[in-house]
Order: structure tokens, then sequence, then C-alpha cells
């Protein structure tokens, strides 16, 4: 038997669906998972592809049956089941071989791995993968931290399996160990701002205006034809269609109000606060997410301090151009951590490619990410997406439509944390004198702190100190 290619452990949703995609590429898989009734069932229901991959009941028949160097991607569970499978894995491996730990993981604990792995002279790379069990199965975006060593075992490979924009694969090197996981957490935070701000806009013209669903979803739809194009977009056009098959209702209204998280949106807002960031559009959106789960405790606050939501219907128009300003600043928040997170551990992150790797297989995929790519190749002001020529004409024309909407809806009682998060930081941003100095005013006062005189270096201190 012509020994695999490259080996994939964990015949899970995601591991299942990558290893039928590297078989359809014509890649010899060598597969396995730890409930081992799986793997034939597997290789049977792979039809035709069933020739390109090799089961195996023990790890070790797994790892005899790789090339070398080995090449081995784990789909299991972050946490302690990978660093228990690097535990047992390591002892079979030689020099040379790759590990690849391909779920949502906290990127601290892949350049921990990394750094523990490096000094056997193995090689452990951090690889996001966007776009869900269809983006696995027929080309995801793909986010690799590791070596360049690592990187060109695996380059041919993902290259052929990956999304495709305009015959250019989405994927690439981020930069070493935890770059290419903490590149998908940032991804999903702007994931969740982008579904936050979407649903409000769904929820204003649902509850304010009174449209009904499908109505709702036409608009959608149409906002999908333009600059607005989107997967998120695109998907919520299409839900907004569906009914109910039990009831006749659509199906969002049978749906309870209560999302659910996993996580990478909290790590989004918890490493952007590390390293001295605040995306608050994130932030609110991580926020409502846990707001919604509080079911029982907002339908009791409603007996008490009423539900009620003024009628407001601001057209469409302003709402797309509102929608247009809070999208480009929840991306302009996620690349500034990325750049914050680039300095700190010495990445050398390229926004640009970044850019161009979520233009197709990923959740976030949208027509701006051209936009933002070009943005990043040039000469960009400050390193500020929004100072970009492009964006910041954009944004001229579309924040006065966001100010419009935040003030109305805020007006009528309707929650738009994401709105209004995007707004408050558009405007901090865009005041050259703000009112920080009383703040710097108050610490000097109580603790002695310390301030800066405008024009004059050093510290100082107020004269209630004298």
């Amino acid at each position: 038997m012509t020994k695999a290619q490259i080996g994939v452990y964990g015949l899970g949703t995601m591991g299942s669906a990558l290893a039928l995609n590297m078989a359809e590429q014509g890649f010899e898989v060598a597969v396995t998972n730890r409930e081992t009734a799986w793997i034939a069932d597997f290789i049977r229901e792979a039809g035709t592809l069933a020739g390109k991959l090799q089961g195996y009941e023990t790890l070790e028949e797994f790892v005899a049956g790789l090339a070398a160097p080995r090449v081995i991607l784990f789909m299991i569970p972050s946490g302690a089941p990978m660093d228990a499978m690097i535990e047992a894995v390591t002892p079979l491996l030689a020099a040379g071989d790759t590990i690849i730990d391909g779920g949502n993981a906290d990127f601290h604990l892949t350049r921990r791995r990394a750094a523990a792995l490096q000094a056997k002279d193995l090689h452990f790379v951090g690889m996001g993968v966007s776009g869900g069990e269809e983006g696995a199965r027929h080309g995801p975006s793909m986010m690799v931290g590791g070596s360049g060593h690592s990187w060109a075992q695996l380059k041919p490979i993902l290259r052929a399996i990956a999304a495709k924009f305009e015959g250019n694969p989405c994927v690439d090197l981020m930069g070493p160990d935890g770059a290419g996981h903490f590149v998908k957490t940032v991804h999903n935070g702007i994931e969740y701002a982008d579904m936050q701000v979407i649903a409000e806009v769904y929820g204003l013209l649902r509850y304010g205006a009174a449209k009904a669903p499908r109505e709702i979803g036409e608009m959608f739809a149409d906002w999908d034809q333009g600059r607005l194009k989107s997967y998120l977009i695109e998907i919520t056009g299409k839900v907004l269609h569906y009914d109910d098959p039990k009831t006749g209702h659509p199906v969002v209204d049978v749906i309870t109000d209560a999302a659910g998280q996993k996580g990478t949106g909290r790590w989004t807002v918890v490493e952007a606060i590390k390293l001295g960031q605040s995306a608050n559009l994130i932030e609110a959106a991580v926020g409502a997410r846990g707001w919604s789960s509080e079911k029982d405790t907002r339908a009791e606050a409603e007996k008490i301090l009423g539900g009620e939501r003024g009628w407001f219907d601001p057209g469409e128009a302003p709402l797309k151009e509102a929608f247009l300003a809070a999208r480009i600043l929840g991306y302009a928040q996620g690349f500034r951590i990325l750049a914050a997170a680039s300095e700190e551990y010495e990445w050398d992150l390229d926004y640009a490619r970044i850019a161009q790797v979520w233009r197709a297989g990923c959740i976030i995929r949208s027509a701006l990410l051209d936009d933002i790519s070009e943005a990043f190749a040039g000469d960009l002001p400050a390193g500020q997406l929004i100072l970009a020529p492009g964006f910041a004409k954009m944004l001229s024309t579309s924040v006065p439509a966001l100010r419009k909407v935040v003030a109305a809806a805020v007006t009528g009682g309707h929650a738009v944390p994401g709105l209004s998060a995007a707004l408050a930081w558009y405007d901090s941003m865009r005041q050259g004198y703000g009112t920080a100095n009383i703040i710097q005013a108050q610490r000097d006062f109580f603790g002695h702190h310390g301030f800066e005189r405008l024009g004059e270096a050093g510290k100082h201190h107020g004269p209630w100190w004298d």
C-alpha cells in the first residue's frame, strides 16, 4: 500500500469533510478516529473516493502508514484532549514531522505547544479553518501558523483544497506559532459583530416598522447584490424566506431568542483588552449574546419595566448606509487587534493578504474585503483602515445615516448595542481633543499618578498637591 501524504485524526463533521476534500483533490489520506467503529463506515460512505482513503484502527498503525516526513491533521477538541494526543503521538514521530491542530484553539496554547515540540525537532501548526462543514468539504478559508518547514509540507495540499477567489487559494502562512489561530479568533470576533448588527437591523424593521420576515428577507437579498454582498447577508435573506413546517409561521418566529456562543468572540475581546485595545463593537456583540441567554430574566423584566418599542421606519436606504458604516467599523476594529498582536508577538502579519484569504470560503467573506486588501497594500494614514481615502469617503456618506438610525432607535426604546458601539467608536476616534484630560486630573488628585502637559515633556502634578 502506498503511504499516505497526510493523516487526518478525528472523523467528526469537519475532519471527515476535510479528508474527503483532500481525497477528491487526489491526495492519499490516512484516517483514524478514537471511536474506531466510525472508520469503516466513513470509508464505505466515501464512494468513489474510498480508494484514496486508508483506514487504521490504532495510532501506531496510523502513523506508520504516513510517508516521511509525516503530516498529521488533528480535528479533535482543543485543550486537554489535544495535549493528551500530543503526548501519545510524539514518541511515534521523527525529526521533521508536523502536527496540525485544526480546531478553534487558544493561541497561547498553540504557542506553548509549538515551543515544546520545537525542542524535539518536531513542528506544531495551529490552523484556523473557516467555512463550516460545506466549506471544509468543498473549499475552506484557512489561516496557518507555523514554521517555514511545516508550511512547505502543507502548502501543496492546503492550496489544492482551499476555497478559490478568482483562482487565488484562500489559504496562507500567517506567521509563526499561534499566528494562524489568532487570526482565526479575530475572524470570529468580526463575525460576531457582523451578525449582531444584522440582527439589530432585522429587529428595527420587524418591531419598529412591523415588516414581515419575508419582506425583510427580500431587502437583504437585494443588499447582497451590491457593495454589501456577503455570505452573512446572503444566508440571512434566505433564512427569512422559510416557514416552519409545524406551525406555518415564519421559522424565525419559532426560534428562541437566545444566541449560543463557543467562546471565540470572548477570546477576541479578552485579547484585545490585554493588548490595550477596545473593540467595543465586538464587545457589544459578545455582551448581547450573553444578555440574550437570560431569557427568563428578560421576560420578568418586561412585566416590571415594560417592553414597549416605538414605531420606527427609517426606510431601506438609511438602514443600508448605517449597516455599511457599522460593517466597515467592525472590520477596522478587527484589524487593529491584529496589528496590536503582530507587534506584541513579532508576527509581521500581512493584513492585505489576510483580507484576501477571507474573500472566499469563510463566514465573513464580503465584497468589502477587496477594498480592505487594496487599502492595506497602499499608503495607509497612521496604519488605520478608517483613514484610507476610500473608506474615509464611504464613512463620510454612511455615518450620518448611522447617526440618525441610532438616535431614532434609542429614542424609541429599541436595543441597538452594536450600532451604538460602532458610532461611539467612530466619534471617539475622529476627535483630536477629547475628555481624558479630566480622567488624568482625577487620577492625579486621588492617587498622585501624574499627567503629561501639552507641549511639555516629563511627568507633572496638579496644583492640588502644592
